[in-house]
């Protein structure tokens, strides 16, 4: 077996594993992310609620970093990892915001070291890799997690070495924990708002942004709003409404940066506020919703009903366009697109015609036509609820398609 090595400096190549190995390696990333996630949360429950949390895209991009940066490096020596390494800090600071040694985190990370050693072995056994390799692979693993450990330690004592003076450092841990819950842990930040004059309000409002955002943000903030703008998904919390005051500071403030307004709700409920919010961000990015620099969720909380869990409204759809399953694919299509309208409308044949720009005779027939396939189901409320549910939703979801 060859000797331990030292553990190599933040950057160094990783030796002697050989580059084919990574090849092999890259395609289990996905399935290691999923794995590793479980078997943490089940090891250690106290990061259920950062899986899946506000936080959880944030925490699964720092795992996927972690694997594929060390994947990377095997291929080619000279990768970059600023990504991975800012995200690994951050893992530090969030240990230190909610009070907690590193020693959980590590336990975490090298639970995941075995997990990844176990699937190596696996693919070892796969395709009659030398013992000799698979021993390479793991001093390789275990000196790469102490890399992450002490990327993280750096994180975790810039939080510590700030002096409780610092207002900013004790706004950023009260809105990670506001938006750690519910249960809000109300002691601790009954604590922190008396350190950092803050005022838990009634409600609240989030605004999820898009990365990067300017230097300049936070200096046009009112005093009271709690931001953490370095994160991959920044976001800021308005104390009450949005009110026509708080949208110019807003508007002012971001000047540009693309961002979205949450529902508002009270403290117990943000983490569902920005959850909303940040899927907003992505339905822009996949052209449902209409691109603005400043989007309102709640004019679109319909299609965040509808999108909420594509397979179910799949299964709806499928249950409830059944009776027209029998015909062409071209036909079906048109008498779907004219159900869609004529429901969702209620207009007569001739506006309806005008909609989908054909004769109103020509809808007319249509019509007939999926009273022979729907009869009754078209006159019971129940049944015409879900139907219209169902066809919103595909209308959805071709559009996203579309574009």
């Amino acid at each position: 077996m060859p000797a331990i090595a030292q553990p190599p400096s933040v950057g160094e190549p990783l030796d002697p594993l050989p580059r084919e190995f990574a090849e092999l390696m890259r395609p289990e990333i996905p399935g290691l992310i999923k794995e590793i996630g479980v078997e943490v949360q089940r090891t250690y429950p106290v990061y259920a609620h950062l899986f899946n949390g506000p936080h959880s895209d944030a925490i699964r991009q720092g795992v996927e970093q972690a694997l594929a940066a060390f994947v990377d490096r095997v291929a080619d020596p000279g990768t970059n990892s600023a990504l991975r390494d800012e995200l690994l800090r951050k893992f530090g600071r969030v240990e230190a915001y909610e009070g907690r040694d590193l020693d959980t985190l590590q336990g975490a990370y090298r639970l995941g070291a075995r997990i990844a050693l176990r699937r190596a072995k696996s693919i070892g056994r796969t395709y009659n890799l030398s013992p000799t390799l698979i021993l390479a692979f793991a001093d390789a693993l275990f000196a790469y997690v102490e890399e992450l450990e002490a990327l993280s330690r750096e994180g975790h004592a810039m939080v510590q070495g700030r002096a409780m003076s610092d207002t900013a450092a004790l706004r950023r841990q009260l809105l990670h924990l506001v938006l750690a819950g519910p249960p809000l842990p109300r002691t601790t930040i009954a604590e922190l708002c008396r350190e950092s004059s803050w005022e838990l309000p009634a409600e609240c409002t989030m605004v999820a942004l898009r990365a990067p955002v300017a230097e300049l943000v936070q200096a046009g903030l009112d005093r009271d709003v709690l931001a953490d703008l370095s994160l991959p998904q920044p976001h800021l919390l308005i104390p009450g409404p949005l009110t026509a005051e708080r949208l110019a500071m807003l508007e002012a403030a971001l000047a540009g940066t693309p961002a979205v307004v949450g529902l508002t709700v009270p403290p117990p409920q943000a983490a569902h506020s920005i959850r909303w919010a940040r899927r907003i961000l992505q339905l822009i990015d996949d052209g449902v919703v209409p691109d603005a620099p400043l989007v309102r969720c709640e004019e679109h909380l319909t299609t965040l009903w509808l999108l909420s869990d594509p397979a179910l409204t799949h299964h709806l759809a499928a249950r409830e366009l059944a009776p027209l399953d029998g015909l062409s694919g071209s036909r079906r299509d048109r008498l779907i697109e004219t159900l869609r309208v004529h429901v969702s409308t209620r207009a007569p044949a001739e506006q309806v015609g005008e909609m989908l720009g054909v004769h109103a005779q020509t809808v007319r027939y249509r019509l007939r036509n999926l009273d022979n396939h729907f009869g009754d189901r078209l006159l019971d409320p129940d049944r015409r609820f879900a139907l219209e549910a169902a066809l919103r939703s595909l209308h959805l979801r071709d559009k996203k398609r579309k574009d």
